[in-house]
């Protein structure tokens, strides 16, 4: 399972400069979405938490500063680098009391805004991202702990059989990969177990009723017709 380093959302009117951002930081591991305006900011923070955004200052309509001030006032903790144009430092000011974490002038090298992305992803103990070394899987709302085969959501436990368990863990391991139901069994549950194909449907069904906003509509666990199912990766949720 390829798991992105960072969820970054990236704002900025300047289509070069968003398919620059989204090139590189893509390059150096994260999944980035790109905006041209905060319109459909919260709409996309409700798809898929952010772990960071990019939010460019100077912006058609509702600018960076107000855009800030809108989702802090909401509630919204996503961690937030202000990009500007202009040089005074007051500038600076306003944004950080708006509630940016951090502040970078334009131009700069593509390389410091890594740095400062990195940075931040390093002081937010809510980062979607799996750290280097970590046995956590995580996934919109969820941690998925390997090591001590517990699931939560939020912060607080979700109850699982043991066979539950294992079998999102199978799903999650390998997202973006579809499975057949011989398969999800091999990973889950290892190539002796005798479970039927019934049975796994069965298992997904209860997964999705925990795990899913609209189990009939599944935004995580999908089912690929005539062949079995995929744990979608956090980027192709919908």
């Amino acid at each position: 399972m390829t798991t992105p380093a960072g969820q970054l959302i990236v704002i900025d009117d300047d289509a070069e400069m968003r398919q620059l951002l989204q090139r590189y930081l893509g390059e150096n591991g994260y999944a980035v979405r790109a905006l041209p305006d905060g319109t459909g900011l919260e709409r996309a923070l409700a798809r898929q938490p952010a772990d960071a955004l990019i939010l460019d200052l100077m912006l058609p309509g509702e600018d960076g500063l107000s855009i800030c001030r809108r989702l802090r006032a909401a509630g919204e903790q996503t961690p937030i680098i202000m990009l500007t144009a202009k040089g005074d430092p007051v500038e600076r000011v306003v944004g950080l009391e708006m509630g940016a974490d951090d502040y970078l002038a334009k131009p700069f090298l593509p390389r410091e805004l890594l740095a400062r992305v990195a940075a931040i992803l390093r002081r937010n103990p809510k980062a979607s991202y799996v750290r280097q070394g970590s046995r956590e899987l995580r996934f919109g709302r969820f941690v998925l702990d390997l090591d001590g085969m517990v699931l939560a959501r939020d912060g607080s436990q979700v109850d699982l059989s043991t066979r539950e368990f294992k079998l999102l863990a199978a799903l999650v391991q390998q997202a973006g990969r579809p499975l057949s139901r011989a398969q999800i069994i091999d990973l889950a549950m290892g190539r002796d177990a005798e479970v039927t194909d019934r049975a796994i449907d069965v298992q997904i069904v209860r997964l999705r009723r925990i795990i899913e906003d609209n189990p009939a509509r599944p935004r995580w666990i999908k089912t690929v017709w005539g062949h079995g199912y995929v744990f979608a990766r956090a980027e192709d949720a919908e």
